[in-house]
C-alpha cells in the first residue's frame, strides 16, 4: 500500500472509530437523573461538501499537527517549572495569523484542553478562560519535568469547518526521570473509587468498552453529568499520542457504568483516560489498553508495504 493510501485508511478508521454507546443503570441518586437528557454527545456532524471533506480525510490524525484546515495553535508558554503553578497562555489563528474569537459550543464549553506527557502518566482535561482578544489562559502545575503534548480541541463558528484538535509540544524543566508506560490493567483506584474495564480494544473491529464505577465494594448508580454527559473518553496512542476524544450519547439515566463501542485504528498501546462525576467532584481513571490486530479473513493476506514487510 502507498503511503498515501496508508495516511488515508489509518485516519477514516480513526475518525470512525469510537461511536459512544450509553449510560447504563437505574436512575438513583440526588439530582443526577433530573438534569435534563444530557446534551447530544460526539462533535457536530460537518456540513461540509463531500470533496472538502475527501480532502480532510487525507490528514494525519487529530493531535499531531499544530495547523490544520486554515487554523494555527500558537502556544504562548512553551515552556512550565514542575512542580510549580503557571499559566499556560495560547490562540487559535486563522489563515490571515488573526485570533480567533468565535467558537462554537460543545459540551457547554467553547473550548477543551488536554494535556498530557510523552510517557502518557501525567494528565489533564482543563478549561481555560479566553480574552476577549482570543488569548487562552488556564493555570497548571504540572509534577513531573519532560515532554508534554498540548491538544486544543474545539471547532470554529461559521462556516462549515469540522471539530478540529491541534497539537503543540510543551517542555517541562526539572529532573527528569523517564517513565514507561503503565502497564495493562483492568482496574484503576483513584480517590477511593475502583472502576473496572470490561471488554478489549481490536484494530478494525468495533468493540464495546464499558467502564463500572464502585465505591466501598458497591455500585456507584448516581454517576452525574459532566458537561452533558456521564462520561467522557479520551483515547491518546502510545508513541505518538494520536488523539480521540470521546462522549457517550444516548443516556438519560446515570448508572454504574458507562460504555462506548470503540474501534482502533491500529495495533498498539493505548492510553485511556475516563473522566467520570460523582459527589459533585469530577475524578479521572487512566487504563492502559493493547490492541490486537483485526481477525483476518480466510484466503486474505496482510497488506504489505513498498518494502513487502507485512502489518
Amino acid at each position: 500500500m502507498n503511503p498515501v493510501a496508508k495516511i488515508t485508511a489509518f485516519v477514516a478508521a480513526l475518525t470512525a472509530s469510537f461511536g459512544a454507546a450509553y449510560g447504563i443503570g437505574a436512575a438513583v441518586g440526588t439530582g443526577a437523573g433530573n438534569s435534563g437528557s444530557p446534551e447530544r454527545a460526539g462533535h457536530t456532524r460537518s456540513t461540509a461538501p463531500p470533496h472538502a471533506r475527501e480532502s480532510r480525510a487525507a490528514l494525519p490524525p487529530g493531535g499531531l499537527q499544530v495547523t490544520e484546515g486554515g487554523y494555527t495553535l500558537d502556544l504562548r508558554t512553551p515552556r512550565l517549572e514542575a512542580g510549580q503553578r503557571g499559566e499556560l497562555r495560547f490562540a487559535v489563528r486563522d489563515g490571515a495569523g488573526e485570533p480567533v474569537t468565535e467558537f462554537r459550543r460543545e459540551h457547554g464549553k467553547e473550548l477543551h484542553l488536554i494535556l498530557a506527557s510523552r510517557d502518557l502518566v501525567t494528565y489533564r482535561h482543563l478549561h481555560p478562560a479566553r480574552a476577549a482578544d482570543g488569548t487562552w489562559s488556564t493555570p497548571v502545575e504540572l509534577p513531573a519535568a519532560g515532554d508534554y503534548r498540548v491538544f486544543a480541541d474545539f471547532t470554529p463558528a461559521g462556516g462549515s469547518t469540522e471539530d478540529l484538535t491541534l497539537g503543540a509540544d510543551l517542555a517541562v524543566s526539572g529532573p527528569y526521570r523517564a517513565a514507561e508506560l503503565p502497564k495493562p490493567a483492568r482496574t484503576a483506584v483513584v480517590d477511593g473509587y475502583t472502576v473496572s474495564l470490561n471488554g478489549a480494544l481490536r484494530a478494525g473491529t468495533p468493540e464495546r468498552l464499558t467502564f463500572t464505577v464502585r465505591k466501598d465494594g458497591r455500585p456507584v448508580t448516581g454517576l452525574q453529568p459532566y458537561l452533558g454527559a456521564y462520561g467522557h473518553l479520551v483515547a491518546l496512542r502510545a508513541g505518538d499520542l494520536a488523539y480521540l476524544h470521546v462522549h457517550p450519547d444516548g443516556s438519560t439515566k446515570p448508572g454504574p457504568g458507562v460504555s462506548f463501542t470503540a474501534t482502533a485504528p491500529s495495533s498498539a498501546g493505548y492510553r485511556l483516560f475516563l473522566d467520570f462525576k460523582h459527589g459533585g467532584t469530577v475524578r479521572t481513571a487512566a487504563f492502559t489498553v493493547p490492541s490486537t490486530a483485526a481477525a483476518q479473513a480466510p484466503g486474505t493476506t496482510a497488506p504489505s508495504d513498498e518494502h513487502g514487510h507485512g502489518h
